[in-house]
């Protein structure tokens, strides 16, 4: 391959974010170009793909805006992958990368279920309620574009308020965990801050006392260590708490050690569209699968007979188990265990349900389709952080006999390439 620089026209963006064009019939992804833009770049073969260098930008789009002025180490953090792109044309972006998604990998039609338009972020930036940081030098960092060069940052406009002004000072607090220190994780919530630092060696006096520090330093909460083997100790009250979406009765618990989602404000739209597509009915009964910490569970408890709702995470669990039994939630009963092994069991015991709330790591959640089937399940919602796996777990319940219903896009992470989805499932007469 010619190492020359060539022109080459970008189509659009790859679910991860890179511009996608071609040249000599071949595929060629650009990061940094956007949809429109004719460039020059430097083709760069990887594998059986190829990658083009952007050397420059020949005609811009005119959605391309400068990132840096919305944050000086654009150029190289890995965080906000997208602020040299509108707002309007991420997501616009992302609906496409969700609708092809589901059409390539997932076989569905275009036609064949409706796409209701995105839900925008209150807030582009400034939204962020968790992050995770590394220690690079003594200093608290972000991986860099692509990779695990760490990008110290002091200050992250992409936090909220009270995390926005926090790396740099926590970063002196907390320097006796330094090198012990595998990463630090961030959350806000009720005006409270908490981090969790995840240990590469066992709890020590000194990491107890560098986190005890910290809680006056910086005005902390609470601190979490996570040693890689033994047990994990709280210091102070890192377990923070506000109302749960859709149930505002009942107080929903979070640590920063355990998942939550990132956008407080965009995940309450997200927990009331699942709902209102599940169109849960009040003497039903709901199975609820990877229920993290309750963050649908109480408000789709609130409408339904029952809920039997199934996580793997300890953590995430005991926090759940904890909102329910101090706002007497009695119709919700806690399984804990590995999502297909306990979908296996139900249906090992001719248990049945009306609706299945579903929401898997990014890793999706293989065999749905045969779970729901067994179980008999007549509507399915799926949320969804990645649009991939959602296409392959739409493929395995179209095979299971159920329908495409509703694709509604979140943009839970402005400014990112990554995107929330929640799509709905029927299962069709006779199947």
């Amino acid at each position: 391959m010619s190492e020359d620089a060539i022109e080459v026209r970008i189509d659009r963006l790859s679910k991860l974010g890179e511009g996608v064009g071609s040249h000599e019939g071949r595929t060629v992804f650009v990061e940094g170009a956007l949809p429109g833009e004719r460039t020059r770049v430097l083709l760069v073969p990887d594998g059986k793909v190829l990658r083009g260098v952007l050397l420059e930008v020949l005609e811009r789009s005119p959605a391309r805006r400068d990132g840096k002025a919305l944050c000086a180490v654009s150029d190289r953090c890995g965080g906000c992958d997208w602020l040299h792109l509108s707002e309007e044309a991420q997501r616009e972006s992302k609906q496409e990368v969700l609708v092809s998604a589901l059409e390539h990998l997932g076989g569905l039609s275009r036609t064949g279920f409706e796409v209701r338009p995105m839900i925008a972020s209150a807030q582009a930036m400034g939204y962020r309620r968790r992050a995770t940081l590394h220690f690079a030098r003594g200093q608290l960092a972000y991986f860099g574009r692509h990779s695990h060069e760490k990008v110290p940052v002091a200050r992250c406009p992409a936090l909220v308020a009270s995390l926005e002004p926090l790396p740099g000072p926590l970063s002196e607090a907390l320097a006796p965990l330094a090198k012990d220190a595998d990463e630090v994780q961030l959350l806000a919530e009720g005006g409270k801050t908490a981090v969790a630092v995840k240990l590469s060696s066992p709890v020590k006096e000194k990491h107890r006392e560098a986190a005890r520090k910290a809680l006056s330093a910086v005005g902390l909460a609470g601190v979490v260590l996570v040693p890689k083997q033994g047990a994990v100790e709280l210091v102070g009250q890192p377990v923070l708490r506000a109302p749960a979406p859709l149930a505002p009765q009942v107080p929903l618990y979070a640590r920063p050690d355990a998942f939550a989602q990132a956008n407080a404000e965009a995940n309450a739209a997200l927990v009331e569209a699942a709902l209102q597509l599940l169109a849960p009915g009040g003497q039903e009964r709901a199975l609820e699968l990877y229920c993290g910490n309750g963050n649908f569970t109480f408000g789709l408890g609130a409408r339904v007979a029952s809920v039997v709702a199934v996580e793997s995470a300890r953590v995430s669990l005991d926090l759940a188990r904890r909102s329910a039994r101090e706002a007497n939630v009695t119709n919700v009963r806690f399984v804990e265990g590995d999502a297909q092994k306990v979908s296996e069991g139900l249906a090992a015991e001719r248990q049945r349900f009306d609706v299945l709330l579903v929401d898997p790591p990014r890793a999706g959640a293989k065999g749905l389709g045969t779970w729901a089937k067994r179980l008999g399940v007549r509507r399915v919602v799926y949320v969804a952080c990645d649009p991939a796996s959602l296409a392959r777990d739409a493929r395995d319940l179209l095979t299971a006999g159920f329908t495409p219903g509703v694709l509604q896009g979140v943009d839970m992470f402005p400014e990112t390439r990554h995107v929330e989805a929640v799509m709905s499932f029927n299962r069709a007469e006779g199947a």
